[in-house]
């Protein structure tokens, strides 16, 4: 029996595009980006076991060599994909992928993404009572396609506030779980 681990599916442009055009309203400055680093050691923390870290990447156009770089010797497998301009080839190959875990035995499965495109590939994932399954993301901007999947089990963590994969605060607007209130952060 093989051990078990955390497959890691990062939809880079996902996170990117929302961290940008959602919350920021214009290009992430490098201090805003998530701490990939901190993205692998939760994942390797939330269920105490090895991680295939996995970063999928749209590399039709310009590539940024050193961010591939970058992701690699922190311990991820860059994904670099090419297709149509008409294809949304990451998309494609994170769908293809969960399709792919659900057909092989174990292996539990971590999906940074807030798109509820991957809800059906995911959902066999989620229903194996063999398997953890987890988005994480922006809670408030997780589609709710992945979000109604929490109900059968899936679990959503919040990349800011579970996985605390930034180093400055974002200018986000959520609702604050009473328990997890700091008014500190009002007052500094």
């Amino acid at each position: 029996m093989t051990a078990r681990e955390t497959f890691l599916l990062v939809d880079g442009e996902n996170i990117d595009a929302t961290l940008g055009g959602s919350l920021l309203g214009r290009r992430p400055t490098p201090e805003e980006r998530p701490r990939w680093d901190r993205v692998l050691d939760h994942a390797r923390a939330l269920w105490e076991q090895p991680v295939r870290g996995l970063f999928f990447l749209n590399g039709s156009g310009t590539l940024p060599m050193s961010f591939v770089q970058a992701v690699t010797a922190i311990g991820y497998r860059p994904v670099l994909l090419s297709g149509p301009a008409d294809v949304k080839v990451v998309d494609v190959a994170i769908q293809r992928t969960l399709e792919a875990l659900a057909q092989r035995d174990g292996g539990d499965v971590l999906l940074l993404s807030h798109d509820g495109d991957f809800a059906p590939a995911l959902t066999p994932l989620v229903r194996d009572p063999t398997r953890r399954t987890g988005v994480v993301g922006f809670r408030e901007l997780v589609s709710t396609q992945l979000a109604e999947l929490t109900a059968e089990g899936l679990e959503l963590l919040d990349l800011e506030d579970d996985v605390r994969a930034f180093t400055v605060p974002l200018p986000r607007v959520r609702v604050v779980p009473i328990d997890r209130f700091d008014p500190w952060t009002l007052l500094d």
